[in-house]
């Protein structure tokens, strides 16, 4: 285990966030000096977790955030800091509904198959004003700008700093462009396994924020921030190897996409919960006005609404890109980086103890002719239809721990209720002469 305090004096760190991701997927840290962190490592840095993101009360104890040592990360920003993703820890043991110790004992389940996960991540999002209310660029107004070379050129200080932290960090990322909607972008790193992969998500959205705010810009991972444009996806790319991680257990040459058997039990788990774990990938009121978005200005939405699976083919939930992995496209910009793994894990992992089939694959442009497809599941039109299906699936549930699912549930609920008792100004246009 990396030792903290040597790390701060080899590196000339003064202090250490110690930061969470809470149930909703918001980032909560606390700071605290060189000087004090071997005290944190050994007895956590004290949080209320009322306040901080957890369905608790003001009456129990402090929630304890439990450096994970090996995940730290000096701000290449501001190298005087350096960043420490923390185990949530309440009673002397791990806190049941923080999503990363989700995501740990999905793993340790995952291992007892012999398999390790192994992702890579699409993180899409725009800059904008720092108020929010516009894109940044004002000459990006192409009617297909998805990889307009001067676009991307005109945020290259942004972005090529982000680049060249990740290099540092040595992430390796492999390339940036601009996206299909006016002032949307995506950055690339090298796949690892889920947990570290989850750990460099959070921390990319921390770090692109940060960077951002620095060049005055605001970036946002909001689904669907402008009705007309394309939305922000998050697609994950999945792939399971032998424990010493070594072996592709997806792979299969003699497989006309390149899948083995278990792989196509994991993806069979992904099309059986499909609609379920769109609560968790998709976990916000925002993330269905991507999915069952009408064609944006572009010409296509790139987000899928119903249940099928195909080869290198985008219009589908799931396509096979490539030999020995599966991208599931249906992921948004406000998944939760621990519950978007974990919940593919168990969903998966379900999939390979029950040996599902994944279903007829399907290799027609769903976007153009997905209204012929009769027996496929529609995705969720809503986050309440999506609650109510995570909720009923009781093996999705006990996979991700009762007392996450019953927390979750109840956080995103209260989610929906404050927002059906919003009155909008949708329904005075339609209603006030009624």
């Amino acid at each position: 285990m990396t030792d903290l305090a040597e790390f701060a004096r080899e590196k000339g760190v003064k202090y250490f966030m110690v930061s969470y991701t809470d149930l909703v997927g918001a980032q909560r840290a606390k700071l605290v000096p060189t000087y004090m962190i071997n005290n944190v490592v050994s007895g956590g840095a004290g949080f209320a977790g009322f306040a901080g993101g957890f369905v608790l009360t003001p009456a129990h104890p402090d929630m304890l955030g439990m450096p994970d040592a090996d995940t730290v990360i000096q701000l290449p920003w501001k190298p005087e800091v350096a960043w420490v993703a923390a185990n949530p820890a309440m009673y002397d043991s791990p806190l049941p509904q923080a999503p990363r110790n989700v995501l740990r004992n999905v793993i340790a389940e995952m291992e007892k198959e012999g398999l390790r996960i192994k992702t890579g991540v699409e993180p899409e999002f725009f800059f904008l004003t720092p108020e929010g209310d516009r894109i940044a660029d004002t000459r990006d107004t192409a009617a297909k700008p998805c990889y307009d070379q001067q676009a991307i050129m005109r945020r290259y200080d942004v972005i090529s700093e982000v680049s060249d932290y990740m290099i540092e960090l040595g992430w390796e990322p492999y390339q940036s462009d601009h996206e299909d909607a006016n002032g949307q972008f995506e950055m690339n790193w090298k796949y690892d396994d889920s947990l570290a992969t989850a750990d460099k998500l959070a921390f990319f959205k921390f770090m692109m924020k940060s960077v951002a705010e620095k060049h005055g810009l605001r970036v946002t991972f909001m689904p669907k921030p402008f009705l007309e444009l394309t939305g922000s996806g998050m697609h994950a790319h999945i792939s399971g190897w032998s424990l010493d991680g070594k072996t592709n257990a997806f792979y299969d040459g003699n497989d006309e996409l390149g899948l083995s058997e278990v792989g196509h039990h994991f993806l069979g788990g992904i099309m059986k919960h499909a609609s379920a774990l769109a609560a968790i990938t998709n976990p916000t009121i925002n993330s269905y006005k991507r999915i069952n978005a009408p064609r944006s200005s572009s010409g296509a939405t790139w987000a899928p609404n119903s249940v099928t699976w195909s080869g290198d083919n985008r219009t589908h939930l799931v396509r096979v890109p490539g030999k020995g992995r599966i991208e599931l496209r249906l992921p948004d910009g406000a998944s939760n980086p621990y519950l978007l793994h974990a919940v593919i894990m168990a969903a998966g992992l379900d999939g390979i103890r029950h040996k599902c089939d994944p279903g007829k694959r399907l290799d027609i442009d769903m976007y153009a002719d997905g209204h012929m497809v009769k027996d496929a599941p529609k995705l969720p039109l809503n986050l309440l239809d999506a609650i109510r299906a995570f909720d009923q699936n009781t093996e999705l549930k006990a996979a991700l721990g009762e007392e996450f699912s019953a927390s979750f549930i109840e956080m995103k609920m209260k989610e929906w209720n404050a927002y059906a008792s919003h009155l909008t100004q949708w329904e005075r246009d339609h209603t006030l002469d009624i």
